[in-house]
């Protein structure tokens, strides 16, 4: 009996580790890959980023001490300062994936021509004047490392660095150039022992200068009044030989609740492709958790008079004249009236091979004003509206689209017979199809900003909708004229006040 008892206790132990194991994993909500062309055109993209840099970094001076046997001096003191980098080539740079260790950096054949002002003293003279440096034979090869901090935020590291220059020739300028010249030889060997001994750690002070930039990337991001975006990492990148993945939590909150809602994100697999240099997968979860924000934020609920409602409708034979006769004549009013809609469910997201598709469950009211502005409810009713959501990349922007599929109404029996159901129906199909769909699609002409970084465009864009999740296929474009900043802002132009959508009459 105590065996039984023992090897039960152990049996739910170890139901209870698995459990527990399996509960404790996150999954990522958005999916971002890069591949191996995305690091090829970080080559080209990365040189002219250097040369930007190049341009405005203050190189530090160069100082030391040398013998000058051949003249018999003692020491000579020199400064080589105001160092600029004038041109630099670096034919032979490439970027490759480690496998679950970062991305390996490897240059050599490098050239470049430099600048500087110098100043020498000894104890037999001392002088100032210029001197350009032609450096050959550059090489370089390092691994970046690429892991995450406790917030989330992306951090590098640079692991086996070797950096050296083989050949250095200086050129002197000035009234004694010609004597100064002479002896320029003997002082390459020095300059190269010393430049080399810096170049690694200036290139570390780089990586922990774009570490600290690296480190104020909000990973919490205001999308507009209503909600926040959480983008953080949840695990350190993913390196194989042919990409590596960022795992993005990728939810979206309430603006004054960061509680996650209730439901969890299910694991999603991006297809094995290499086309493209940037494949961002965005997950039914991630849409499930906007939905539910904008929902428990109150987003979803709208008011518009017949005036708004008119200045937004379709003008076609269905248009604004008839629907309103169309009331009128069941209800025999001729006061304004106002439609109240009010989601009673966050809109339930369908993500399905090419379908995506939006169904809203919500309650319409349908109101007259009297000239006191005293609101009266005609009639309500409950209905669901099924969309499908239409998308497209328009430079940094997914700019989506709402177009109405079904439409299912149901009234009280005892408000309406069944023939008044179907009439309504019509009308307030009408008033969706024509007006309310209408004026959200124009708020959402603006579009959503896509998460990039600073000065890098998407180009050759597509999107496609597999079941689960959506898949942005992008190559990239490094503009140094760009003047966007990286973030997840959109949703500005819709402007929500108490509840009620506050449509601009259409031009």
């Amino acid at each position: 009996m105590h065996t039984k008892t023992v090897g039960v206790l152990w049996g739910c132990f170890f139901l209870w580790n698995l459990y527990t194991s399996s509960a404790q994993t996150i999954y990522p909500g958005i999916k971002a890959r890069a591949t191996q062309r995305a690091l090829d055109y970080g080559v080209q993209a990365g040189m002219e980023m250097i040369e930007q840099m190049l341009k405005e970094k203050n190189i530090p001076d160069l100082k030391g001490s040398e013998s000058l046997e051949f003249l018999k001096v003692d020491y000579v003191n020199y400064n080589f300062s105001n160092i600029k980098i004038n041109a630099f080539s670096f034919p032979n740079t490439s970027l490759a994936f480690v496998p679950g260790v970062g991305i390996k950096a490897l240059t050599n054949h490098g050239t470049a021509n430099i600048s500087t002002d110098w100043e020498i003293k000894s104890p037999l003279f001392q002088d100032t004047g210029g001197a350009d440096l032609f450096l050959s034979g550059v090489y370089f090869i390092g691994i970046i490392v690429l892991a995450r901090n406790d917030f989330g935020h992306p951090i590098l590291k640079l692991q086996d660095c070797y950096a050296q220059v083989n050949h250095a020739h200086v050129s002197f300028s000035g009234e004694l150039s010609v004597l100064y010249n002479s002896f320029a030889e003997p002082m390459e060997k020095p300059i190269l022992k010393n430049l080399n001994e810096m170049l690694c750690p200036i290139i570390m002070n780089e990586v922990e200068a774009l570490n600290a930039n690296l480190s104020t990337i909000e990973v919490l991001t205001k999308i507009d009044n209503y909600t926040l975006l959480d983008y953080s990492l949840i695990s350190s990148p993913e390196i194989t030989e042919n990409y590596i993945d960022l795992n993005l939590k990728g939810v979206v909150y309430p603006l004054e609740d960061l509680t996650d809602p209730p439901f969890s994100p299910v694991p999603f697999v991006l297809p094995e492709r290499s086309d493209s240099m940037l494949y961002v997968g965005i997950s039914e979860f991630f849409f499930k958790s906007a939905s539910f924000a904008y929902f428990t934020a109150g987003a979803f609920n709208v008011t518009l008079s017949t005036k708004e409602i008119s200045n937004h409708l379709v003008q076609n034979s269905q248009g604004v004249g008839n629907v309103l006769s169309r009331i009128a004549e069941i209800y025999i009013l001729s006061q304004p009236f106002l439609v109240r809609v009010m989601a009673t469910e966050p809109p339930v997201i369908s993500l399905l091979p090419g379908n995506f598709t939006l169904d809203i469950p919500a309650s319409i009211m349908i109101l007259t004003q009297s000239k006191n502005s005293t609101a009266e409810a005609i009639v309500s009713m409950d209905f669901v509206a099924s969309t499908s959501v239409g998308l497209v990349i328009l430079g940094q922007r997914l700019v989506c689209s709402l177009s109405l599929n079904r439409f299912r109404l149901s009234l009280p029996e005892s408000n309406r017979s069944n023939i008044e159901v179907l009439r309504f129906e019509n009308i307030l199909s009408s008033i969706l199809h024509f007006g309310i769909l209408p004026l959200a699609n124009a708020k959402l002409q603006q579009g959503f900003p896509l998460p990039n970084p600073h000065k890098i465009s998407f180009v050759n864009s597509d999107i496609e909708v597999f079941e689960g999740f959506l898949l942005i296929s992008t190559d990239l474009k490094y503009e140094t004229s760009l003047k966007q900043q990286p973030s997840f802002h959109g949703w500005e132009g819709l402007n929500f006040i108490n509840g009620q959508w506050r449509g601009k009459p259409a031009a």
